[in-house]
């Protein structure tokens, strides 16, 4: 009986893991045989790459999934419209895709089975993918709300000058950006 992990252990277990997060059978059809991974000092899988892009970070603090634009889309795929979706004004649609947060007022419509820390697709009203990030409040939350943060936006959809994407700082995906601010 051997206690070694096979070869492609890693893509099962992120596989898994995006099935319990986004529902059953997603996983396969996001991560594919062609995923390569960083790993951790610890051995553990930090972030899932497909040819060179980053498709998702495996979060250190609870092994949840942190997706990419470029998961992102993966993700808007396999997933029937309303699942996991906000959808916000077109007028705003502009800004969040440069990496702005979604605000409450801005939300139109929003999946009901969304809970706070979900990870969501950020949408217009034609399904267009404008960000990705974390649910702030639930999906009903979002509709019942006139003000504040919706979804906490990590990436958005449009490149910059470098001809990278736009995202603020990922501090939960970096636990020395975690621990910068301690005084401890």
């Amino acid at each position: 009986m051997s206690t070694g992990y096979s070869e492609n252990s890693s893509l099962r277990r992120v596989q898994t893991i995006a099935d319990y997060q986004f529902g059953g059978g997603v996983g396969t059809g996001f991560f594919c045989e062609d995923c390569t991974f960083i790993f951790s000092t610890t051995g553990r899988v930090r972030q899932i790459l497909l040819h060179g892009v980053r498709l998702a970070t495996v979060r250190a603090a609870d092994g949840r999934l942190t997706l990419s634009i470029e998961g992102a889309k993966r993700l808007q795929a396999l997933l029937f419209s309303p699942c996991y979706r906000v959808v916000i004004r077109d007028d705003v649609a502009e800004f969040v895709a440069q990496g702005k947060n979604a605000f409450a007022k801005h939300v139109v419509a929003a999946d009901p089975k969304i809970r706070a820390g979900d990870e969501v697709l950020v949408v217009t009203s034609d399904d267009c993918l404008i960000a990705c990030g974390a649910a702030v409040v639930s999906g009903m939350e979002m509709l019942a709300f006139n003000y504040g943060v919706a979804v906490r936006v990590r990436q958005g959809s449009e490149k910059d000058a470098s001809g990278k994407y736009q995202s603020t700082p990922d501090e939960g995906d970096d636990e020395e950006a975690r621990h910068a601010g301690r005084a401890d």
